[in-house]
């Protein structure tokens, strides 16, 4: 029986349900399959800095407090994320609270005042939000690397904006972006949980008059040319890093394949980076393996915090075992072990309506209509050895690239750590 269900409403805005008679929550979400990739250079972090504002006040809940206020009444949770491909809002409460967290949600997307007081208050709250972005190494890494892959364009830059393009952002900057983008055609309504009745006819009244003009598609994405290493310079005690490749797009044949690879290397506390790098050499606190996409590109990589005088040697090591990979079949067993370890960890995240409802509507924005968690156990239950090695060389056996946190300022000293 499938697990999820896809319509649409009138105006062609997607609905994904995931009914759960035995839950006593529900969880409403409204995801737009647009994030900061859709932005222009002068208008980046716009879509974070939106996100913010939609908290802000309607008519209707004329300020912040008024919109939490009602949640509060319900005993709700709510929350929004930004990320380069989607942006999504959500209310998760008990399912007697569905309709008020669904007029809210609507409310709050569709009449949303963007007042400019509020405007010009809240961006002193963005740039500290920055500053503390900036100054978490752990987290920042993933932006450095990112530059690095992709360069001066949407991919490449950080979801947050820069300081100069938030600090003149106007009320037209929000409305410019969020008419071109927050259409119905990259709309996807999400309730999981203790559904309910009669929800088509109250999303129909809350969403299904949104005017359907076609948005245009994003920048495609492109690849940088420039160097294997970018080093961001920051005096610490630990150095951060991320050494990988480029990968594979969300809908690829190997996709599977290539999260079991990046299992196989840094997943869970007995995978080989963790083993290696912390366990046998001591050289990292934290270390672990992942594989990420767009609809567009992807890339394979590990990621740990390491001493900054055995740098060298993290790299070195962490290299070694990105390319052994590569050359060496993986044993039969520890394909196995790496299967398991990726279903139960895929079926954990769908205990709670609200880790599968949010799973069914990321994978509708991502690639048109929700994606069975039955179809993603058996693809990871195809996975061979010998797709194993095949995946590994391909995305492993060519180009790797390696972003640094730490006091270092010469990228050259670790482009001979690299080679092949």
């Amino acid at each position: 029986m499938p697990v999820f269900e896809l319509t649409r409403l009138a105006n062609g805005t997607r609905v994904v349900t995931a009914p759960m008679s035995h839950a006593q929550s529900v969880t409403c979400v409204v995801m737009y399959a647009a994030g900061s990739r859709y932005e222009t250079a002068e208008a980046s972090g716009i879509a974070h800095f939106a996100e913010h504002m939609f908290f802000k006040g309607t008519e209707r809940r004329p300020d912040a407090r008024a919109i939490s206020t009602e949640i509060d009444g319900i005993g709700g949770e709510f929350n929004a994320f930004t990320g380069k491909e989607v942006t999504a809002y959500y209310v998760k409460c008990a399912a007697e609270g569905r309709d008020l967290a669904l007029d809210v949600l609507a409310d709050m997307l569709r009449h949303s005042l963007f007042d400019a007081e509020e405007i010009e208050r809240e961006k002193g709250v963005i740039v500290e939000e920055m500053n503390m972005y900036f100054d978490t190494p752990r987290s920042y890494i993933g932006s450095v690397y990112e530059r690095l892959l992709y360069g001066d364009q949407p991919l490449g830059w950080d979801i947050i904006g820069r300081k100069e393009s938030v600090q003149a952002a106007t009320r037209e900057t929000f409305t410019s972006f969020i008419d071109g983008w927050y259409r119905p055609d990259r709309t996807i309504i999400g309730v999981g949980g203790q559904v309910g009745d009669g929800l088509p006819a109250r999303l129909e009244a809350l969403f299904g008059d949104a005017d359907a003009r076609a948005t245009g598609a994003a920048q495609p994405a492109s690849f940088s040319e420039t160097g294997a290493v970018a080093v961001h310079t920051k005096q610490s005690d630990q150095a951060h890093l991320i050494l990988g490749a480029r990968g594979y797009p969300t809908t690829h044949p190997d996709r599977y394949v290539a999260q079991l690879v990046a299992t196989i290397l840094g997943g869970g506390m007995s995978s080989r980076l963790f083993t290696e790098v912390r366990e046998r050499r001591g050289l990292a606190y934290y270390c672990f393996a992942s594989s990420g996409s767009y609809a567009d590109a992807g890339s394979l990589s590990a990621q740990a915090g390491v001493d900054i005088n055995r740098i060298d040697d993290a790299v070195s090591t962490i290299a070694g075992e990105l390319r052994r990979i590569a050359v060496e079949p993986v044993p039969a067993e520890e394909l196995e072990k790496a299967r398991n370890f990726a279903k139960g960890r895929f079926v954990l995240g769908l205990e709670s309506p609200h880790g599968t409802i949010m799973f069914g509507v990321r994978r509708t924005a991502l690639e048109g209509e929700p994606r069975e968690p039955a179809d993603v156990l058996a693809g990871l239950d195809a996975v061979t050895v010998e797709d194993v090695q095949r995946v590994a060389q391909d995305i492993l056996g060519d180009r790797l690239f390696l972003s640094v946190i730490g006091p270092f300022d010469d990228p050259t000293r670790f482009e001979g750590l690299l080679a092949a």
